[in-house]
């Protein structure tokens, strides 16, 4: 029987060139054995866009829908995805080498685990990258750990959304992507940590790409008002989820 990680990426107005090498770099993965990967490439839209675009591959499953952000986009897509786990991977980052390996290795020998990330380097215009200087040790996250860090930290958490690896059954149960213009993954990730456990890899699983047309480096992004809106939904969604948490636990006593 062969095994499936689900990797979804959600498009909207891709750069060619990015989103092949983000292709090149899923299609390099060396998976344990009897272990494949189908990627879910959703069009955030319905312009047709992906035509074209993506090679001849069987294990590519293209879609598209009716434009409503990143997060929508995602959650459509996960509506196709067949695997045990779920791994994000944005149209313009690329995985390194033995990522996929990693995380299926952390899910399959820690069942309490939920989730994974690891590591994010940015990757540069110039070819160079550079890494995050408050990377949490390698090993397990406890629980409600990335809140405190993301509150304490200007709303920045210690791992990074875009790497993250989640059992699909969670992801399903915490209702997929929040809907929200931006944020979702980060609200997503927080959310998953307030009802499990984590993991984080400290070798480098992600290149993250850092050009002018990225979402996180347009005006709108920042703006004070809409952010302070996301932040604080974000922040309430995961106090209710810990307070259900509780209750549940106090049930079973």
């Amino acid at each position: 029987m062969t095994h499936l990680i689900s990797v979804i990426t959600p498009v909207y107005q891709p750069v060619p060139e990015f989103l092949r090498a983000a292709y090149d770099s899923l299609n390099a993965q060396e998976l344990p054995p009897d272990w494949d990967w189908e990627w879910i490439v959703q069009e955030d839209g319905e312009t047709g866009v992906l035509s074209g675009l993506l090679p001849d591959d069987p294990r590519i499953n293209t879609g598209s829908g009716r434009r409503g952000g990143p997060g929508v986009a995602r959650t459509l897509a996960l509506s196709r995805a067949s695997g045990r786990f779920v791994k994000v991977l944005d149209a313009d980052d690329q995985l390194t080498p033995g990522t996929l390996a990693r995380d299926i290795a952390a899910l399959t020998e820690h069942l309490h685990i939920g989730w994974t990330t690891s590591r994010v380097l940015d990757l540069l215009a110039d070819g160079s990258t550079v890494g995050f200087d408050q990377d949490p040790p390698d090993g397990p996250i406890k629980r409600g750990t990335v809140l405190d860090h993301w509150l304490a930290h200007d709303y920045r958490a210690q791992v990074h959304p875009a790497s993250l690896c989640i059992r699909r059954d969670l992801l399903l149960a915490l209702g997929g992507w929040m809907a929200l213009p931006a944020s979702e993954d980060t609200g997503l990730l927080i959310a998953a940590n307030m009802v499990s456990d984590g993991y984080f890899s400290a070798v480098p699983g992600l290149l993250y790409r850092k050009w002018p047309g990225q979402v996180t480096s347009q005006a709108a992004h920042v703006a004070e008002t809409e952010r302070a809106a996301r932040m604080r939904v974000i922040e309430d969604r995961a106090r209710a989820l810990d307070g259900l948490f509780h209750s549940e636990r106090q049930s079973e006593v």
